[in-house]
């Protein structure tokens, strides 16, 4: 992956600060885009400045530019001119991590106009910004290209409380079809993962805590934990972020230069139970 540049939404902290530290080890210089500002629908602490500020070290400490800037994946004006901006910097795209997301479970009679917007707009429209904004570039560059869009186990498997997260999820899947027939002939690929629970702030926080033991007070992590092991066929109540990086790696490397349209899960068996 040496001298090839990726581009990473949701790049301040969790699975997207990982995949462009990954990436960058394996010599892909970065750009990196992040909102790092509230959002409505979702009932913990979004990424802040700070955070996005750690990903540029990170990367640099790799031996690997990076250009990083604050926008809403909502916003396809501000997500393309970023883009831009990055390639003019870098020269080039090569690989596009559609990482942005949030998460946030509601029962059908609570989940209001604003929870369902805030989460199509960004789990599945800012997607949708995301490799719009790119395939020109890719196209440019003239040596194909791999784009990896996160899904979930929730793009496969209906999940109680998250009626709007499960059709965000699915959704992202149906682009990644489409576009990996329609991008192929480009020599693009278009992939997605799809993980179970990740060892990020959008699981462990006290939201998620309520929701898996509503009748207790102040639920911890370590009274949750025995209830996210059971949903899983392997002993695990979560998996770590680099689990996850470590399939986006093989799918924007050359050792998955054949592999397209693949919905790849990394869930623990979440999806053979």
């Amino acid at each position: 992956m040496s001298d090839r540049v990726a581009f990473v939404t949701g790049a301040a902290r969790g699975q997207g600060r990982n995949h462009s530290m990954r990436l960058a080890a394996d010599g892909c210089d970065v750009i990196a885009l992040d909102w790092c500002a509230p959002v409505g629908g979702a009932p913990y602490a979004m990424a802040e400045p700070e955070d996005l500020d750690e990903t540029v070290r990170l990367v640099e400490a790799q031996g690997r530019r990076i250009y990083a800037r604050q926008a809403d994946v909502r916003d396809s004006a501000a997500v393309a001119t970023v883009l831009a901006d990055g390639v003019s910097e870098f020269g080039r795209l090569d690989v596009v991590v559609a990482n942005a997301g949030i998460a946030g479970s509601f029962p059908v009679d609570d989940l209001t106009d604003e929870i369902w917007k805030d989460m199509i707009d960004i789990n599945l429209t800012g997607v949708w910004n995301t490799v719009k904004a790119s395939v020109p570039h890719l196209r440019a560059t003239g040596d194909g290209g791999s784009i990896v869009l996160t899904s979930s186990v929730a793009g496969l498997k209906g999940l109680p409380n998250n009626a709007h997260y499960a059709a965000a999820k699915h959704g992202v899947l149906g682009i990644m079809r489409s576009l990996a027939n329609e991008l192929g002939p480009d020599g693009i690929r278009v992939n997605a993962v799809l993980p179970t629970n990740v060892d990020t702030t959008m699981l462990l926080n006290d939201a998620i805590y309520r929701l898996f033991l509503p009748d207790a007070e102040n639920p911890t992590l370590d009274q949750v934990e025995p209830i996210m092991r059971g949903m899983h066929v392997l002993d695990v109540p979560y998996i770590e972020v680099d689990d996850v990086s470590n399939a986006v790696v093989f799918l924007t490397g050359p050792q998955s230069r054949y592999v397209t349209g693949v919905a790849m899960p990394i869930d623990a068996g979440v999806l053979v139970k």
